[in-house]
């Protein structure tokens, strides 16, 4: 047994003295804050400005789509001038309107309204203050383009312009712009039937139908509300109407008397043991990884054959399955505090501004109820429970094809019906919460290399006690036969150079005593 710590000691503290493994720690909870507002900024700044060309034959339809987007345009710029004058210190031009956080209030506020109202929507005026870019710019139609020409024409001397062939003249976004889009309404389009005379849509981007979408929106408004006006009807009245939603309120006959109402963190607790079944294929997936390569390392440079002097193959493949178990363990317990720990300071942080009175967020409830999911549920204990149980199997499969193979190509040949395997529980994650204790949920519990991402998944529905206490004893009756069967394999293999051997022969090791 002391031979068995000494050599999980000598693994774990070889993982541990790697700057990849400290690296791996601390990028996540940086992932985490990076992945909600990197979205955001690469909408906002990763995408160049579109210039677009807009020909309306029908002569009544450009205005609306010029309002729609100019309306868009002023709303970017305000929200763009609220974070600028949200920045400590304030602006001077901007601070008689803003309210500084303080420590019980953290969110500063803008009176962007009181601003208007007292110096205009003149943004220039503010210095420091950078007008963002638009998102949609229109542009004269180029000069070799009649816009009352007949439609085909217009669209085969677009087309050069459209492929980039030519630019157009320099604009307030670019110097050299490409024209991203024409958009032309025919004459008729306003009393065309059954698409005889639809909008003509070019781009060569199919991707980004942020334009296309829009202007779709706002021809869609006007001609529904000239229909109801040929029919007699206010469209006022249809707008109240079709305004109304039938009221519904979600209740769970699982829950206490009086408290049955569904909310966000009912929501929240069917959906996020997603989220740790995939932290837990990774975390599964990359220990399993470790142990694999190291064995390999060890075997090609014969270090394999010191250790043994000193150790037997027993103690080697226990101490090395313990070893990387404790990195692993390590890791988790950071990636997991991490999120703990930003919940709870969320928590605080929104705590404090709503006894300050300040207006609540939509998303203000998320950092409790992410709190609470820890406190009231199994989902903490049961994924420690089941990152060791799934850990035993797969990290003693990747073992013992280690210490078959002398290379990682031989590995990878190897691996590849492995990781066919385990790409089946990424499969169903998203289809468990909807049905996490039907007919598939249930099939896939019971068998035991699937047991630990599948019961994962099904922890906060309340699974049945069969499924919970049945598909845990198998699995660890599994553990105990991947133990016994991996290492009689690796006794006689870890010494072995060459090809590894077939499948009739590893049979054939697991028969003789």
């Amino acid at each position: 047994m002391r031979y068995l710590w000494l050599v999980g000691w000598r693994e774990f503290m070889e993982n541990a003295r790697t700057k990849g493994f400290w690296l791996g720690i601390f990028l996540f909870p940086v992932i985490i804050l990076v992945s909600g507002s990197l979205p955001v900024l690469l909408a906002k700044k990763g995408v160049s400005t579109r210039h677009y060309v807009l020909i309306d034959q029908a002569g009544e339809f450009a205005p609306l789509i010029r309002d729609s987007l100019d309306r868009r345009r002023a709303s970017e710029i305000d929200e763009a001038l609220t974070s600028f004058a949200r920045r400590s210190p304030a602006p001077a031009a901007l601070a008689p309107y803003v309210t500084p956080g303080s420590s019980n209030r953290p969110v500063t506020s803008f009176d962007l309204t009181g601003w208007k109202q007292k110096a205009g929507s003149n943004y220039t005026d503010v210095p420091g203050f950078t007008v963002p870019r638009a998102t949609w710019l229109e542009v004269p139609s180029p000069p070799d383009v009649a816009s009352d020409g007949p439609i085909p024409d217009i669209e085969n001397r677009l087309r050069p312009w459209l492929r980039g062939e030519k630019t157009l003249p320099a604009s307030q976004a670019s110097p050299n712009p490409k024209l991203f889009a024409a958009v032309i309404i025919p004459k008729d389009y306003a009393t065309a039937t059954n698409d005889s005379a639809p909008l003509r849509y070019w781009s060569d981007n199919t991707a980004d139908t942020g334009l296309r979408d829009s202007i779709q929106r706002v021809l869609s408004d006007e001609l529904r509300r000239r229909e109801y006006q040929a029919l007699g009807v206010d469209p006022a009245v249809i707008a109240r109407v079709e305004s109304r939603r039938a009221p519904v309120t979600d209740l769970n006959p699982r829950k206490a008397e009086g408290e049955e109402k569904v909310g966000l963190a009912d929501r929240l607790r069917q959906w996020a043991p997603s989220f740790f079944v995939y932290l837990l294929w990774v975390s599964i997936l990359v220990v399993s990884q470790m142990l694999l390569n190291s064995v390999i390392e060890e075997k090609s440079n014969r270090i394999i054959e010191v250790l043994l002097s000193s150790v037997t193959p027993g103690e080697l493949m226990l101490g090395k399955l313990l070893g990387v178990a404790l990195t692993g363990g390590v890791m988790m317990s950071a990636w997991i505090g991490s999120i703990a720990g930003m919940a709870f300071v969320q928590a605080r942080i929104f705590a404090s501004a709503a006894a300050s009175g300040a207006a609540a967020s939509n998303l203000a409830s998320v950092p409790t109820d992410v709190l609470s999911l820890f406190q009231t549920t199994w989902l903490l204990p049961g994924f420690a429970a089941y990152f060791i149980l799934g850990y035993i199997a797969y990290a003693t499969i990747f073992l013992t094809i280690g210490s078959l193979c002398s290379t990682l190509k031989d590995a990878q040949n190897l691996m590849g019906p492995l990781m066919l395997l385990l790409m089946v529980p990424l499969f169903l994650m998203p289809f468990i919460p909807k049905d996490p204790n039907g007919p598939i949920a249930t099939f896939f519990s019971w068998i035991p290399i699937y047991t630990p991402f599948i019961m994962m998944n099904r922890i906060t529905a309340s699974p049945p006690l069969l499924d919970v206490i049945g598909t845990t004893v198998l699995l660890v009756a599994f553990d105990v036969f991947i133990l016994w069967a991996c290492g009689r394999i690796f006794r006689l293999a870890i010494l072995r150079t060459g090809q590894p051997p077939r499948i009739v022969e590893l049979f054939r090791w697991l028969r003789n005593r």
